[in-house]
């Protein structure tokens, strides 16, 4: 057991959200109960999340996307509503980590897509060094390799906008929705990009430079990281602890 402002200290120290210009606020976004004993980890403080923390005895919530974003509309009606009238009147607090969540060197969701994929970056790119970038180990040399194996570790199937089939020898990845950082990774000398979402212009970008790119999904490409801080925070405190998955198809 743990006092919410422990949790939101470490929490802090850990991923030093300061460092960040980021699209909304992290740390912590709706206040609860003072004493935390079990934190509930997800990837998006969605209604069902929210739901099955309930069910589960959550007095805290640890998540990659929160509720407040930059530039979204402020009153609190329909699904926004719906989300803070759960969690306030469960007295559950509510905390979202995005872009620090991302860039972790160990927990982060980079960090942890790749070592759940079997690789490691030696560099990074981009804005805010949000990209990773490192060498594909054998036998995952070419496009069909590498997207095999990409879609049977996540267990979904994967978008690819082919290059000009070379060898694949460094891929570039960055979790979720950060299609627009494939210009940065084919400067930093990617042969393929890995992201979680594809948009109009990236198979043209892919076409017209030689270098792949694959869209694995954003939620499927960001359930690691939370799981991750989730389990090392409440190792550290004392506290139970459990990732719920909520399936999404984007």
């Amino acid at each position: 057991m743990a006092h919410r402002t422990e949790l939101e200290r470490l929490l802090a120290a850990t991923l030093e959200p300061s460092r960040f210009k980021d699209y909304g606020p992290n740390g912590l976004q709706v206040e609860g109960r003072d004493q935390v004993r079990h934190l509930v980890c997800g990837v998006t403080a969605s209604l069902a999340l929210i739901d099955a923390a309930i069910e589960s005895g959550a007095d805290a919530i640890l998540v990659h996307h929160g509720l407040f974003w930059r530039g979204q509309d402020g009153r609190v009606v329909g699904w926004m509503k719906q989300r803070l009238a759960r969690l306030l009147a469960h007295e559950i607090s509510l905390f979202a980590y995005h872009l620090p969540l991302d860039a972790h060197a160990e927990l982060g969701n980079n960090a942890q897509l790749a070592r759940h994929l079997g690789w490691a970056a030696d560099a990074r790119f981009g804005e805010q060094d949000l990209g990773y970038i490192g060498a594909l180990p054998a036998g995952l040399n070419s496009l069909d390799e590498l997207s095999a194996h990409v879609e049977a570790r996540l267990g979904r199937a994967a978008v690819r906008a082919a290059g000009d089939g070379r060898p694949l020898k460094r891929v570039a990845w960055c979790t979720g929705g950060a299609q627009g950082y494939f210009e940065a990774a084919i400067a930093a000398g990617a042969d393929v990009f890995i992201t979680g979402e594809i948009s109009e212009p990236q198979a043209h970008y892919a076409a017209e430079t030689g270098v792949a790119f694959i869209a694995a999904g954003h939620h499927a490409t960001e359930r690691y990281g939370v799981q991750a801080l989730g389990k090392a925070v409440s190792e550290q405190l004392g506290l139970q602890y459990r990732f719920i998955d909520i399936p999404n198809p984007a």
